[in-house]
């Protein structure tokens, strides 16, 4: 059989390394390559063909390698429950080939299901023609968290409670395609596709175009148009509502944000007024009208479900009652997802449809009834065991499905025991075992089973949209049961493959589009993301400055000898008083009025230590790990190099001397250089590069007048303006300047109020001003906001001081106010929780 099949291919590359030849001798006969293969296929010629120019030296896990390095260049991600830390999305290098004529039959399938669950749902929350009957019992519906009686009688807006919806297939021994699952709450996976094709497009582009492989951009277009075809308004605005960052699929719902133009939001972002949805905005309330929720239904509203929700919005069921909010998918969706559900589809759909199911159920047995609980207890050995509902019944230990042939003595008396008693929770199903797909696995081409999940949209037209394609989830072992499959270990993209070029060009980027320059909208929480994260970075490369000047011990005064102990003292002084290096209890509030004089002698080596590696606040590892925070939140706003920056480890401590700190201090120092370059240069001139911009000259000012405290003061020596040269980058501007030397009055004009030295106060402050000039105000009496007003003070206490007059208690008069201007800044624009949703002169647009 083997060498038919080889026959069959022509021309097959072996390269020596024989990869088709070991891999067609442990295939089995289901395997999607042999099976293609019988039938004359050629892609898989093709593709292997293309591999083989790919793999350096015909290694096959070079390939897996750049594939890998792709899908974290996208920062591609997931997390599994329970876990803190994301895991690297894991991406096969070897595509589910699948032709399109096969496919046709798999869309056409979809979507008659789609269409099929949409009418069910409107019969559930309808008319409940369906129960009535006796074709649908009812304690299936009652029986189900996902069922809420007040939904009963909602019109959803556009008259579609689904407009994405998702199926899981297998494709079994004999090639027919089965459903295993339905996703209508909220189907996750459709970013994971998009990433998957993304990562494989840079690695195999040309394969993809030689193998005429359909696109991925067809789908979301629809998708997209679909929503806003529903919509009140022809101009709509539309959110993804997140439940946040610690979500299993958070970065897939980021990325899709990004890709689809949405706004990725999270339930305090959001409020509702006389029925009206609105987003906080640093522009006040702005109308939202549709929103793809990734939030499962029970915590959408506290108002209509769940009283405890922290991640809802109170009255958004109101909203969509009124007909003023779309919500993708509609609350109670997830009533059909229940496994009971396929013991009565195929008459359901010849009810609701009057057609037979064109892609066939597991054959299921819900023992709600007494002939088939009956029938499961007789065949308990044949079959696979499980909840009836998304509830995990008592009697499944671990609340998984299980093989019935599996259980123990006691397992298999506890599971009868219960089912006696709750029957209902509990369904019977066959065994399905799966094709495989080739992998590749330790450098080698391997068979590991498959199921694939496919997606259908709403499009403008409120027609069904098949994703072709969609992802494969591939079992981590040889084991062809889908039922133990799990989540698979690898995921691998799926090609549609076809016999003519495509010529399908649809794109995200539309070409007849209205000519704009509107930069969108910023919500308060990503304004207050961005601000703070600028905050952040520019206090990281402040607390590196400080490390190098710290164990810089070669900096020299007038060419003298090293740094007077006494300055040395100040710049570790300033290590434990900013923050940076926490060498005991936390300090009180005005540690920061720190004696400028020094006091104890540091060992400086150990604060450098730790103010690289501690858990001081203001650590540069301390402060990484914010910055990571708030960028894992805002993935929809920064660049892949942006977040690659940001999420990269510390560099390894492979020593604690002072040479070896000082080396990882310079290397993160060019990091952090990197991400202020990458927001001076990359970054669009919007509100949100202002809000960073005016986090980083917050953070800069409040620095420089610590730095002149603490080394300016009337008793400064040389080697203490030196230093403070040094922190502040002038040393170079200073010496061309002056060329007498050193003295306290002119360093502190030039560090304090020299409005052309980029480090300055002076031009720091001029900068705030200018961004707060250009950002929106909400009133509208003309008259300066409070913020506004404090940074007016700031600038003409600046600007009337002299470096004369500028000692340390003027220096620490201006901090103060800095402080203030922080607080007042988010005070107006960073809206969170409670607040009243209008203030002076807000308007609801």
């Amino acid at each position: 059989m083997q060498g038919e099949l080889m026959a069959q291919l022509p021309g097959m590359p072996s390269l020596g390394q024989g990869w088709l030849h070991s891999y067609i001798g442990v295939a089995g006969a289901a395997d999607t390559l042999r099976g293609d293969a019988g039938r004359g296929a050629h892609w898989w010629h093709t593709l292997f063909d293309g591999l083989s120019e790919l793999a350096d030296g015909g290694r096959l896990d070079t390939i897996q390698q750049r594939i890998a390095r792709q899908v974290q260049e996208l920062g591609t991600a997931f997390r599994l429950p329970g876990e803190g830390q994301e895991r690297q999305w894991p991406l096969s290098a070897v595509p589910l080939l699948i032709g399109e004529d096969e496919w046709h039959g798999i869309a056409e399938g979809v979507s008659q299901r789609a269409e099929l669950m949409e009418r069910l749902l409107g019969d559930i929350f309808g008319e409940q023609q369906m129960v009535l009957s006796g074709a649908v019992p009812e304690a299936l519906i009652t029986g189900s968290r996902d069922f809420w009686r007040s939904q009963i009688g909602v019109k959803p807006p556009g008259g579609y409670r689904l407009h994405i919806y998702a199926v899981d297939l297998g494709r079994d021994p004999s090639g027919e395609w089965r459903v295993l699952d339905d996703h209508a709450r909220a189907p996750v996976g459709a970013g994971y596709a998009l990433e998957n094709r993304l990562a494989a497009t840079r690695v195999m582009g040309n394969l993809q175009t030689r193998l005429q492989v359909e696109r991925l951009a067809g789908f979301f277009s629809a998708f997209r148009e679909g929503l806003s075809a529903v919509c009140r308004r022809s101009e709509p605005r539309i959110g993804l509502l997140t439940p946040g960052r610690y979500n299993q699929s958070y970065p897939e719902q980021a990325h899709l944000a990004r890709y689809l133009g949405l706004l990725l939001l999270e339930g305090s972002d959001l409020a509702v007024r006389d029925d009206g949805l609105f987003v906080r905005t640093i522009e006040g309330m702005k109308r939202i009208d549709a929103l793809w929720r990734r939030i499962d239904s029970k915590y959408l509203d506290p108002l209509a479900f769940d009283s405890g929700s922290a991640i809802g919005v109170p009255g958004l069921m109101d909203a969509m009652e009124a007909g003023q909010a779309v919500i993708a998918n509609a609350p109670g969706a997830g009533v059909i997802e229940a496994n009971a559900f396929a013991a009565f589809l195929p008459a359901l759909a010849r009810r609701l449809i009057g057609e037979e199911l064109k892609l066939p159920n597991i054959a299921t047995w819900w023992c709600g009834q007494d002939g088939p609980r009956a029938f499961v207890e007789d065949n308990l050995d044949e079959l696979l065991i499980g909840p009836a509902f998304r509830e995990a019944p008592m009697g499944l230990r671990g609340g998984r499905p299980v093989l019935g042939s599996s259980l123990s003595a006691v397992d298999r008396e506890r599971l009868l025991a219960d089912m006696k008693l709750r029957p209902m929770d509990y369904v019977g199903q066959e065994i399905v075992r799966v094709s495989t797909t080739p992998a590749v696995q330790h450098g080698a081409m391997v068979p590991r089973p498959f199921t694939l999940r496919v997606f259908a949209a709403r499009d403008a037209q409120g027609h069904w949209t098949v994703m072709p394609g969609g992802f494969a989830r591939l079992g981590d072992d040889s084991d062809v049961r889908a039922t133990v499959m799990g989540e698979g270990a690898f995921s691998a993209d799926v090609w549609i493959v076809g016999r003519k070029p495509v010529t399908d060009q649809t794109s995200l980027l539309p070409s007849l589009v209205p000519i704009r320059r509107n930069p969108g909208t910023l919500t308060s929480r990503a304004a207050d993301n961005l601000y703070w994260l600028g905050r952040y970075l520019e206090r990281g490369e402040s607390t590196l400055r400080l490390v190098r000047s710290t164990l810089g011990g070669s900096i020299v005064a007038d060419g003298g000898a090293a740094l007077f102990p006494l300055t040395l003292d100040r710049l570790g002084s300033l290590l434990v008083s900013t923050g940076a290096a926490r060498t005991g209890p936390e300090p009180e509030d005005d540690a920061e009025e720190h004696d400028v004089d020094g006091g104890e002698t540091h060992d400086l080596r150990h604060l450098a230590l730790l103010a690289l590696d501690g858990d001081g606040a203001a650590s540069v590892a301390s402060l990484i790990r914010s910055a990571r925070m708030i960028a894992s939140v805002m993935r929809d706003r920064l660049s892949a190099d942006v977040w690659r920056l940001i999420d990269a480890p510390l560099p390894r401590r492979f020593s604690e001397d002072a040479e070896a700190t000082l080396a990882r201090a310079v290397e993160l120092q060019g990091r952090f250089s990197a991400l202020a370059g990458l927001a001076a240069e990359n970054m669009g001139r919007t509100s949100g590069w202002r809000f960073h911009d005016l986090g980083r000259r917050v953070e800069r000012a409040l620095m420089v007048c610590r730095l002149l405290r603490s080394f300016a003061g009337k008793d400064a020596s040389a080697d203490d303006l030196t230093t403070l040269l040094d922190l502040n980058d002038t040393q170079i501007s200073y010496r061309a300047r002056y060329l007498t030397g050193l003295a306290v009055e002119p360093v502190r004009d030039m560090i304090a109020l020299d409005p052309f030295n980029p480090r300055s106060i002076a031009y720091q402050v001029g900068r705030i001003r200018q961004h707060l000039d250009r950002l929106p105000t909400l009133r509208d009496d003309g008259m300066a906001e409070a913020h506004v007003s404090l940074s007016i003070r700031i600038e003409a206490a600046v600007r009337t001081a002299t470096a004369e007059t500028l000692d340390t208690s003027a220096v620490l008069g201006i901090e103060n106010m800095l402080e203030d201007l922080s607080d007042a800044i988010g005070k107006r624009f960073f809206l969170q929780g409670s607040e009243s949703l209008r203030m002076g002169g807000m308007t609801l647009a």
